[in-house]
């Protein structure tokens, strides 16, 4: 298991502010206050780091915060470390602070709704088959969403094609993208 001593010492420096309570969520260490997510300890395999639930809300003084999926992450923002003697314990420290007292003051994040078009592709398969329209129709909106995502972010036609025909079962028998998996 790689990084356990920074993990831990990353989670000492967020206990020392009282006020947060540790929990595990995700698999991995999650710290609350007054019921809300604030910030997460994380492994990776070439990196150790911290979570910022609303991290887009903190005045990232010290631009520590990065946002790992420009686009598509929207309030969460991280601190990366490769080593234990990159840690700053005043900046977390601070940070934690920021945080706690946007929890305080009642601000959060809100994300816009997004809309998701359906692509050409599923529109001409939908309007082709009515049990596969009724189908997707069933689906939650995450999960029509889901599909839309899953076939209209290929770039290449044949990619689509080949997205849009496994999904094709998947969506009569209305399940998820992912719910094969589980």
């Amino acid at each position: 298991m790689k990084w356990p001593e920074e993990v831990n010492y990353l989670r000492t420096i967020i206990l020392e502010n009282e006020s947060v309570e540790e929990t595990v969520k995700w698999g991995i260490p999650v710290f609350t206050y007054k019921g809300k997510n604030i910030v997460g300890v994380a492994k990776f395999k070439s990196y150790f780091g911290l979570w910022f639930y609303d991290g887009a809300l903190l005045n990232d003084k010290d631009q520590v915060l990065i946002n790992a999926q420009k686009g598509k992450t929207k309030a969460l923002r991280q601190i990366r470390y490769n080593t234990i003697e990159e840690v700053d314990r005043s900046i977390i420290l601070d940070l934690l602070d920021q945080a706690l007292k946007i929890v305080d003051s009642g601000k959060s994040f809100k994300p816009e709704k997004s809309t998701t078009d359906i692509p050409k592709e599923l529109k001409e398969a939908m309007e082709n088959d009515d049990a596969l329209n009724r189908s997707f129709n069933n689906l939650t909106p995450y999960k029509r969403k889901e599909y839309c995502s899953y076939i209209g972010d290929a770039k290449r036609q044949a990619t689509r094609q080949k997205r849009l025909e496994k999904s094709i079962d998947l969506i009569l028998n209305e399940k998820g993208l992912n719910d094969q998996y589980r």
